[in-house]
């Protein structure tokens, strides 16, 4: 059975190694951006999004929500659809993402806490105030932004279309 490639598993972090090595990020100056989501079934809304989230600083941290997390969100009861761990993996191996971090609490509040990134980033279906750990940011003296989301791409349209071409 093939691994997954140590390239890729380097870029994810375990909650106790996120605040030193994001401090060895802010110490060579790197803007730390962070974001976070499901990324249940990667597609084109999620690759724009985090390409966008990325170009807003040197550095992006990606919040990946741990699937006991994803099944309080109450999304539909078959999610997640793949497993944190590879989720994970999937969200690791793309170029723009400099690092993934679990979290199991329903928010990443905590791990926002843990990292103080320079720079906090939602799509834009959130009002900045709605974002968790946004006091932090600012607090600290960081930006909350939102970008635009790609129209049409979403994991439960396409969860509904499997379902739909199933039934």
């Amino acid at each position: 059975m093939p691994q997954i490639p140590s390239r890729i598993l380097n870029k994810i972090w375990t909650r106790n190694e996120v605040n030193t090595k994001a401090g060895e990020q802010k110490s060579k100056g790197k803007t730390i951006v962070f974001t976070n989501g499901v990324f249940d079934i990667l597609h084109a809304g999620h690759v724009s999004y985090l390409t966008d989230a990325a170009a807003l600083g040197d550095f992006l941290i990606v919040g990946v929500n741990s699937d006991d997390s994803v099944k309080r969100l109450g999304k539909s009861p078959a999610r997640p659809l793949q497993n944190e761990t590879s989720r994970s993996a999937v969200i690791a191996a793309l170029e723009c993402v400099g690092a993934v971090v679990v979290f199991n609490e329903d928010t990443p509040y905590e791990l926002i806490q843990e990292i103080i990134p320079h720079v906090l980033v939602k799509g834009a279906d959130y009002k900045p105030e709605q974002i968790a750990g946004a006091d932090i940011v600012l607090a600290n003296g960081g930006k909350v932004l939102t970008i635009q989301l790609l129209q049409g791409y979403s994991t439960t349209s396409i969860e509904q279309k499997i379902l739909k071409e199933n039934s």
